[in-house]
This record gives C-alpha cells, structure tokens and sequence, in this order.
C-alpha cells in the first residue's frame, strides 16, 4: 500500500499500476521529505516529478505546501492512476490552497525537448533501476536548462549502481542510502 505521508493529504491511499513501476516506499519518501522540508525545498516549490509513476513522490510534495507539481509519466495506464490520484490529493487540499497538478503522459526526452518553459525547483527523477546509466546522463543533460537557479534534483537509484554520471551544469551534493535504494541529491553547479 502507498500512501501520502504528510501534509495536507497525509494518510490518503494511492492508487499503484498493477507492473512496470516500482514504486518508492513510504520509509524512503518519508526520509527524503524530511530532509527537503529541513531545507525548505518544498514549500511553494514548482515540482517536476520524471517516471512518475505513481505519482508518489510529486503528490506528496504537492501535500507538503508545493505549489505546482508535473507528474511525467510514459504509460498510459500509470499516467491515469496519476490523473486519478492527482484529483484525490487536490480536493484534500484546503479551498485556499489547491496546489496545481498536470500529468503529462509522454516519455521523459520527448517532454523535456518541447521546451517547457517553467524553471523547476524540485525535480525527482526516479527512473526504472535498469536504466543504463548513459540513458540517465542522457535525460539529466536535458534536465538542466529547465532548472532554477537554486534547483534540488533527487535522483534514485539502486544503491549497487553507485553515483550516477553528471553532466556539465550539475553537481552532487549528497547521497543517501535507505536499503537497497540510494538517493542522490543534485544542484546547478
């Protein structure tokens, strides 16, 4: 079962594609969040949540006070478990403070090259572990101008992967291992 940790929405059940996601547990989020509220990074934030999936990650930043949040994930059927948990999450949030959340069903190159124009300040980028790792260089390259001044990028991996390859313009500021899933938080450099 996965739920929305805290915030607005704390404790509400989301809905999970049935194969081809993994979704990041509760534990992980749970810690993870915990160190980006310490840094203020959700608040207000505009959020850029890549493989979605479930859209986990993205909707508990919109729980948390984010103000807008796009979920960006290839499947069909996991961007409409996304579409379905996005619209629980924002009628939990109080009349005053509906977060903004758009799915997009496309895959992450593709989005990235139609140049939206919004500079995110948090981006979670929880690709499949499978990935190689050139297809991860090849999506945070893309990342990079779409990224505020001050950005937080989370990267999760498998802890048997190690840090994944930077491309020019960002820099690793930490990594955190939580079992066997390792998150890399990344900035501008």
């Amino acid at each position: 079962m996965t739920r929305i940790v805290s915030g607005f929405a704390g404790s509400l059940t989301l809905q999970v594609p049935k194969s081809g996601t993994r979704p990041t547990s509760d534990r992980v989020r749970e810690a993870v969040f915990s160190g980006l509220d310490a840094r203020d990074a959700v608040r207000g934030a505009h959020v850029l949540d890549l493989f979605a999936g479930s859209g986990a990650l993205g909707l508990e930043a919109a729980s948390r006070g984010a103000a807008r949040v796009v979920l960006v994930e290839k499947s069909a059927a996991a961007a409409a478990i996304c579409r379905r948990n996005a619209e629980a999450v924002v009628r939990a949030a109080p009349k005053d403070a509906r977060p903004q959340v758009d799915v997009r069903a496309a895959a992450v190159q593709p989005y990235l090259a139609g140049g939206t124009a919004a500079a995110f300040d948090l981006v979670f980028v929880d690709p499949p572990y499978d990935l190689p790792d050139g297809e991860l260089l090849a999506v945070l390259t893309a990342l990079v101008p779409h990224l505020a001044e001050d950005a937080l990028v989370c990267v999760e991996r498998s802890t048997r992967d190690g840090v994944p390859s930077l491309p020019e313009g960002l820099a690793l500021d930490r990594t955190r291992a939580y079992g066997e899933t390792a998150v890399h938080y990344v900035s501008p450099a």
